[in-house]
C-alpha cells in the first residue's frame, strides 16, 4: 500500500472518522498574476458531498501562463493503488465527481510543468455529511450562534461604516490573526466581496446545496463581478457548512491544505465573508479573497 494510506492513522480530515465539516476552496488569478516563483498546484481531500458523491478538485495559483493540469482520484488497497477518475484542463482548475464506494482515498495533481501536490487519504463511507447539532471541534471563543438567517447586508452595518455581520466580522478577525502569524497584512472587509459572499452563503442555505458553483451554473467569480467588484489580479473562495461559530469554521478551514493557503496567501488584500442558514438548517459560510 502506498505511503498516504500509512498516514490516516494522524490525520485530521474534513471527511474522516465520521465526523465530517465540508468545506471547498476555489482559487483564480487573472493576467498579470504572481511571480512564476509563487505558482502552484493545490489539490482538495476528497469528500462526501450531500448526494453522496465523491468529490475532489486541484488547481493551479499565482500562475501567469496556463498549462495542462491533470488530476487523479486514487483508492487505497494493497498493491498499487488505482486510479478510480481522472480529469485535465487548461483553464486552472478542475474537479472531479463519481458515485461514492466506501474505502480510502487520496488525490494526485500534477501540470505538465513539474509542479504537484497530493491531498490527505481519507476513509470515506459514502454518508452524507450530517447536520451538527454542536460546535464539532472546541471552540476558544463563546461566541452564540445566530438563531435565523442574518439579514442581507451588502453595504455598511454600522454607524462606523463597518461592512458584515458581528459574526462575519469575527471570522474576518480570526482571519487577520493567523495572516499576521505568517507575516500578512491584515485583509479589508469589502462591502462588494461580502455582497457576494453572503449572496452565496444564502443561496445555499435557501436551496439545499454545497458547491462553489450556484445552481443557476455561476462560478464565484461570476458573482463576484455581478456584486460589483472591478479589478482585481487574483481571486479565492472558500466554502464550508455546518460549522456553529466562527471558530469552528476558521479551525475547520485552517486544517485543510487548500482553505488555509487561501486566508495565508499574502498577495490578498480584501475579503468579503457571509454567514447564513435557513431556519433551523446548518449555517453555509462563505469568503471571497481579491488582490488590488
Amino acid at each position: 500500500m502506498r505511503r498516504p494510506l500509512g498516514v490516516l492513522a494522524g490525520l485530521v480530515s474534513l471527511a474522516a472518522l465520521g465526523t465530517p465539516t465540508p468545506a471547498h476552496a476555489a482559487t483564480a488569478a487573472a493576467a498579470g498574476g504572481e511571480a512564476a516563483g509563487r505558482c502552484r498546484v493545490t489539490v482538495a481531500t476528497p469528500r462526501v458531498n450531500d448526494t453522496a458523491q465523491i468529490v475532489s478538485s486541484a488547481a493551479r495559483q499565482g500562475c501567469r501562463t496556463d498549462a495542462l493540469l491533470r488530476v487523479r482520484l486514487k483508492r487505497a488497497v494493497p498493491g498499487a493503488d488505482p486510479v478510480v477518475k481522472s480529469g485535465a484542463t487548461r483553464s486552472g482548475s478542475v474537479a472531479l465527481t463519481l458515485p461514492c464506494a466506501p474505502g480510502v482515498y487520496y488525490a494526485v495533481a500534477t501540470d505538465h510543468r513539474g509542479r504537484g501536490a497530493t491531498s490527505r487519504a481519507v476513509r470515506l463511507t459514502c454518508a452524507p455529511a450530517p447536520t451538527p447539532t454542536a460546535p464539532p471541534k472546541p471552540t476558544p471563543t463563546g461566541a452564540p450562534t445566530a438563531t435565523g438567517t442574518p439579514a442581507p447586508q451588502p453595504t455598511a452595518t454600522g454607524p462606523a461604516g463597518t461592512v458584515g455581520t458581528a459574526e462575519e466580522n469575527e471570522v474576518l478577525r480570526l482571519v487577520n490573526a493567523e495572516r499576521a502569524k505568517g507575516g500578512c497584512r491584515p485583509l479589508k472587509h469589502d462591502a462588494q466581496l461580502r455582497a457576494a459572499a453572503y449572496g452565496h452563503s444564502a443561496d445555499m442555505a435557501a436551496k439545499g446545496y454545497f458547491d462553489h458553483t450556484s445552481q443557476d451554473g455561476r462560478s464565484f467569480m461570476d458573482r463576484i463581478r455581478a456584486a460589483g467588484f472591478a479589478g482585481g489580479t487574483a481571486f479565492a473562495e472558500n466554502i464550508a457548512k455546518g460549522q456553529a461559530t466562527p471558530a469552528a469554521v476558521m479551525n475547520s478551514w485552517m486544517n485543510s491544505s487548500g482553505h488555509r493557503a487561501n486566508i495565508m496567501n499574502c498577495r490578498y488584500t480584501v475579503i468579503g465573508v457571509g454567514a447564513a442558514r435557513k431556519g433551523q438548517g446548518p449555517v453555509h459560510w462563505t469568503q471571497d479573497f481579491a488582490a488590488r
